[in-house]
């Protein structure tokens, strides 16, 4: 069912997608075959960190059904091929998806190659911040020298917020405090941070977690240098084109993140769904999986963001 708008298809482009299409599920969309290539967003779309939405699993096969190209495209400081076992481990066929693009897949070539002239320039010493209950990143080939003091250090490596990597390579679990006083340290020095996980926060198993963009936006606010990979930035999208072989125009985004997931749609001249049960169920007063969220609520929400979707749904269902 449409929303409050026109009935024809809207454009990607964000001054003309006020109003947004408002629908229960995807499959309306998925048989027009309006588009050639899904993008899709994992944590608070296809599953929660624990375990998949319900209805989320028929719904990609449906949507592969119907001769959707799925590319999962995901702010996550993981490799690529971390993210497509990590789907199969919650039972989503990892042969409906034509592979997967990550913050942290972008990170770790471009941090490879320096082919980049801002990634060249870098250096090899580097304060390193990481997991610790969610498994410590790897730093493997990358040929960086992880150091403890900030005096040593060319840049941050920013993969996430629960502790410090060691030159030992381990891990000092820390709060986010103490990481922000390290930040304060590398402020001082003026050193780049590079963030692999842009994410302010997540869903995780219906709760929000911190994530490594919170550090970001912390050093950006000291006056230090960030570059932020993957999603909003139009490198991610632009990757993912790439990997199917389509143009914007035959391709729409999903995600819950009008911070990341729509306003890097707009960004990339794609069409974008909203799904309203992610990281922004509480602002839109969503009190239980599958509520719908008033279009006023969504309208004055994606304002604030400066994020326009082209469709709002519940949740990533059929």
């Amino acid at each position: 069912m449409m929303g409050r708008c026109c009935s024809s298809i809207p454009s990607a482009n964000p001054s003309e997608t006020m109003p947004f299409h408002t629908i229960k599920g995807l499959q309306n969309l998925a048989e027009s075959r309006r588009f050639k290539a899904w993008f899709l967003d994992q944590f608070g779309v296809l599953h929660d960190g624990k375990q998949p939405y319900p209805g989320a699993v028929t719904t990609l096969e449906k949507l592969a059904n119907c001769g959707a190209k799925m590319v999962v495209i995901s702010n996550s400081s993981r490799r690529a091929s971390t993210t497509i076992e990590k789907l199969g481990s919650l039972g989503f066929n990892p042969s409906l998806f034509l592979g997967a693009i990550t913050s942290g897949e972008l990170t770790h070539q471009y941090l490879l190659r320096r082919d980049d002239p801002w990634f060249a320039g870098l250096g090899s010493s580097c304060i390193h911040m990481t997991w610790s209950d969610r498994g410590a990143i790897s730093l493997e080939g990358l040929g960086l020298q992880v150091v403890d003091n900030v005096e040593d250090a060319e840049f941050i490596l920013a993969h996430g917020t629960e502790a410090l990597g060691r030159s030992s390579g381990d891990a000092l679990p820390m709060k986010l405090e103490e990481l922000n006083k390290i930040l304060e340290q590398c402020a001082v020095k003026k050193i780049p941070m590079v963030v692999a996980n842009p994410d302010f926060v997540t869903v995780e198993a219906r709760a929000l977690r911190v994530m490594p963009g919170t550090l970001a936006a912390t050093y950006e606010k000291l006056g230090g240098e960030v570059k932020w990979m993957g999603k909003p930035g139009e490198i991610i999208y632009k990757s993912a084109m790439e990997m199917v072989g389509v143009d914007a125009a035959d391709c729409i985004a999903v995600g819950d993140s009008l911070h990341h997931d729509i306003k890097g749609a707009n960004t990339a001249g794609i069409s974008s769904a909203f799904v309203t049960c992610g990281i922004h169920a509480t602002e839109l007063g969503l009190d239980k999986f599958g509520e719908s969220a008033t279009d006023s609520s969504v309208n004055s929400l994606a304002t604030k963001c400066d994020a326009y979707p082209t469709y709002v749904l519940p949740s990533f269902t059929w």
